[in-house]
């Protein structure tokens, strides 16, 4: 007999690989910040939507720090038979399957299933992503199969559409839809699944199951690297924007190593074939003066260089945001007022726990100038920021429509191909340009901070500053500051980079 949880059942769903090293080789799982972001974000909404329907019982049962799965299970029966209305974290299991409800809702003379999910969707959206529908059904099965009688199965969704004006208002922050047709036709699977499930998982033989397009749909596998060991670094799936679904052709084919792309003709993609050819060739710096000396005209003095970090609160704090709005707390700003001028730096740093976006605004007018050249890295996100910005304060909105018009984008010459390396490999983002083109330069490497090394993790320390002791709060500010200003100091040496760079013979 096996023994699966509907989130087990899921990663079956996904591919049957994904049980059995969960089972046998759990220690080989990768789990990145996305996952964790991901796992924290579906925590706050699965709480917050326990109050959906008005009074419930959370029937949640602790030993230790582990859950004790057969006191829930035991709560569960004694409520339902107690008639009560809504049960949160209703528990069930039938030979060896188990499934915990988000919402179980009494109605329509039985018991209805509301599973409840972090991400967003529109009101009038009809689309839901087939792992969801796959749970749902994996929860009707185990409960029918307990004997409750499942009169209604629904998705619940955070509402993408949803403006806070202040006050919560749950019925428009989640969206319900009723997936009963969904669900009928994953429902004729779930068999065929656990007979999948009970052949693998009695086995301590590992599948020999390939990598395929499931191992990153709809999630990222947590095993990719495991499974992927085999393969040479550099590779196919290093290759600069090529679909995952056409490197996995081109895996199945044998074009893995850059050696056999090369030879199969089949990657014409410039980008992609200079990728590969530096790499093999032990070639230097690809400069194409031309195209560097052009970005560098767009450019004039005073410059300017902006970088954004930002809090994205999963249910809207602020009057105004909506589910996973990006909420800029901090920037750091390296500017140069002439030619051969002093580097400058201003900063500002939010307090936590405060709304920051009328201060932040408010500073940003103060510090830069109306019509001055600005600079970011990846510029959009910094141009959407400002453009929100503006829409929040119209009073400020000529101000920052102006800086968000002056913004030019560091990226251009790396993205376009005017300066490239093999140590950028496939990505053109600052962290992988700026240790390119500074390998032995400890000053520019984000590793030789304290504390915080990236966006993620700003982005996650910010709001708990509120809730530290005094010396704390000292300490992670001024870790914050440093990490937002290295990332400004960094832009300021790439720019010098490209003016090198159309200097040399």
């Amino acid at each position: 007999m096996v023994y699966l949880s509907k989130s087990k059942y899921c990663g079956l769903w996904q591919c049957p690989k994904i049980a059995w090293l969960r089972k046998y080789k759990p220690q080989e799982v990768t789990v990145d910040a996305s996952v964790e972001s991901r796992m924290e974000a579906g925590n706050v909404v699965g709480d917050l939507a326990m109050g959906l329907f008005g009074d419930f019982v959370e029937v949640t049962a602790h030993d230790g720090d582990k859950l004790n799965l057969s006191k829930m299970i035991a709560n569960t029966k004694t409520e339902m038979e107690k008639g009560t209305e809504i049960i949160c974290e209703a528990s069930f299991q039938y030979n060896g399957l188990y499934c915990a409800v988000d919402i179980l809702k009494k109605e329509n003379g039985g018991w209805a299933i509301y599973e409840v999910k972090s991400s967003t969707k529109h009101e009038d959206s009809i689309d839901d992503k087939p792992v969801y529908i796959a749970d749902i059904a994996y929860q009707k099965y185990v409960l029918e199969n307990c004997g409750v009688n499942v009169t209604g199965t629904y998705l619940v969704c955070l509402n993408k559409d949803y403006v806070f004006d202040g006050i919560l208002d749950m019925n428009k922050l989640f969206v319900i839809s009723d997936v009963s047709d969904e669900i009928k036709p994953e429902e004729v699977n779930i068999k065929a699944n656990l007979s999948i499930a009970e052949r693998l998982l009695t086995s301590d033989k590992e599948p020999e199951i390939d990598i395929h397009e499931n191992c990153k749909n709809p999630y990222l596998c947590g095993f990719w690297n495991y499974c992927t060991k085999h393969i040479p670094d550099p590779s196919v799936f290093d290759l600069y924007r090529m679909p995952f679904k056409k490197k996995i052709d081109h895996y199945r084919h044998g074009r893995v190593k850059y050696e056999d792309l090369l030879l199969s003709g089949d990657v014409t993609n410039p980008k992609q074939l200079r990728q590969m050819l530096y790499y093999l060739s032990e070639q230097g710096d690809y400069i194409d003066k031309d195209g560097i000396r052009d970005f560098i005209d767009t450019l004039s003095y005073p410059i300017y260089f902006l970088d954004f970090e930002t809090i994205q609160p999963v249910i809207p704090e602020y009057v105004g945001t909506r589910p996973y709005a990006q909420i800029p707390f901090q920037y750091s700003l390296h500017y140069i007022e002439y030619e051969g001028g002093p580097l400058l730096h201003k900063e500002f740093l939010a307090e936590s726990g405060t709304d920051p976006r009328r201060r932040i605004a408010e500073r940003l007018c103060e510090d830069i100038p109306m019509n001055v050249c600005v600079t970011a890295y990846n510029k959009t996100f910094e141009c959407t920021r400002l453009k929100e910005l503006a829409e929040y304060f119209p009073d400020l909105a000529d101000h920052l429509l102006n800086i968000k018009k002056n913004i030019i984008d560091l990226l251009v010459p790396f993205q376009s191909g005017y300066y490239y390396n093999k140590a950028m490999g496939g990505s053109f983002s600052i962290k992988s340009v700026l240790p390119a083109l500074f390998p032995d330069d400890p000053s520019l490497d984000y590793h030789n901070l304290e504390q915080i090394h990236n966006g993620g993790e700003a982005m996650s320390i910010f709001p708990k500053i509120k809730d530290m002791p005094p010396e704390e709060q000292r300490t992670t500010r001024r870790n914050l500051l440093k990490y937002c200003k290295l990332d400004t100091y960094a832009m300021v040496k790439v720019w010098e980079k490209l003016n090198e760079a159309i200097k040399t013979n």
